[in-house]
């Protein structure tokens, strides 16, 4: 089969059909609006949606062929290299870590320049730091050509040819443009910026990631968004096969319209699915606010609480030692915890070695589901 290659010389799309992409504007618009609304209900988003962020970082890996969950995750965050991991699970949650810490520091950058090249390259370096992909080039664009295939395939068996690396500068600089430039739609507009930045594919890895990780700092930016935690991989995830054959169909078939089409529907779709997960978060955040004050009776309740969402699974040392609450309060809180049952222990503590603890209820959540 010929390789499909890039689409010299028809970017930006000249010729979108808007009478079919017009109908999915304002159903768009209205759900990230309403996500958006408890968003500004949510005391604490940062806190209160960590788990979130650690999901999108988990399904856009998967995209990728990395094999971890939420759970294995954040135990390995608050355990650290037992030594009990294969190499592959190791490198797995690595690279998830690694997507999480890069879409921070990219939301940092965001105070002082906006969506750019340089916020991009910046996010690229942490994607692939300490991975798989550490020898490729972390945050430089490529200058050699790369493709899309089996494993081990040759440039002329490939599905996929991105731009070639002598007018990749010249693709960057013009998806940069774009990316600044006034048009009809900032939805289409995004929707394009995807497409094309997967289609130049400007680094030797990484790509996906960073291109799915456009999505929630270009909404933030441009305001649809308080917070830049919207997460798209969950559906592009469970559509996979339709979501790289109609990126495809850009290059191979110039199908920008069926593509943009595709895109609304995800951000409908999502977003919806991302209210009813914030709006459960919210939920039992303020379930358990009561509870706990009730259960503790201490000042220290939400404090307590506060840790436990932002940090789902954890050490008991970690919680002493960091929560903000006096030692002997914090072990007695936990203790309290534990006893209640709001807390499973999955390490027993044993000497010097602290135990590693649980919150079943909001990892469910974050999973979607019962994985208590």
């Amino acid at each position: 089969m010929t390789p499909v290659r890039y689409h010299d010389g028809a970017f930006p799309p000249a010729n979108l059909d808007w009478q079919r992409l017009v109908p999915l504007l304002g159903p768009a618009s209205a759900a990230l609006a309403r996500y958006d609304g408890v968003l500004g209900a949510i005391p604490n988003p940062q806190v209160l949606l960590s788990p979130l962020t650690t999901q999108e970082a988990v399904l856009s890996s998967r995209i990728e062929g990395t094999q971890t969950s939420v759970t294995e995750v954040l135990e390995f965050e608050a355990e650290g290299d037992s030594g009990t991991r294969s190499s592959e699970k190791k490198a797995d949650i690595t690279e998830v870590l690694n997507y999480r810490r890069a879409i921070r520091q990219a939301t940092d950058m965001l105070k002082e320049v906006p969506v750019s090249s340089r916020i991009i390259r910046a996010a690229h370096a942490i994607l692939l730091e300490g991975t798989r992909g550490q020898s490729r080039s972390p945050g430089e664009y490529r200058r050699i050509q790369n493709w899309i295939g089996p494993e081990g395939c040759t440039e002329n068996q490939a599905k996929f040819v991105p731009i070639a690396a002598n007018k990749l500068n010249d693709g960057v600089s013009s998806w940069e443009r774009y990316l600044h430039s006034e048009q009809p739609d900032m939805l289409v507009q995004l929707a394009v910026l995807h497409a094309e930045f997967e289609a130049l594919h400007p680094f030797l890895d990484g790509n996906g990631r960073l291109g799915r990780m456009l999505i929630p700092l270009f909404l933030f930016a441009r305001k649809f968004l308080t917070q830049p935690t919207f997460y798209l991989s969950a559906y592009l995830e469970a559509r996979r096969d339709e979501y790289y054959e109609r990126l495809l169909a850009v290059s191979r078939d110039g199908a920008w319209t069926g593509w943009c089409e595709f895109f609304l529907r995800a951000l409908v779709a999502q977003a919806d699915s991302n209210t009813r997960k914030a709006r459960e978060m919210l939920e039992l955040y303020g379930s358990k606010k009561e509870w706990v004050v009730d259960r503790t009776h201490s000042q220290h309740a939400v404090r307590a609480l506060d840790f436990i969402f932002s940090c789902p699974v954890f050490r008991s040392s970690d919680f002493v030692g960091h929560a903000g609450i006096p030692d002997p309060t914090a072990k007695r809180i936990l203790r309290v915890l534990r006893d209640e049952g709001l807390l499973r222990v999955m390490r027993e503590g044993s000497g010097r070695r602290s135990a590693i603890l649980a919150f079943p209820e909001l990892l469910n959540v974050a999973e979607g589901r019962g994985v208590f």
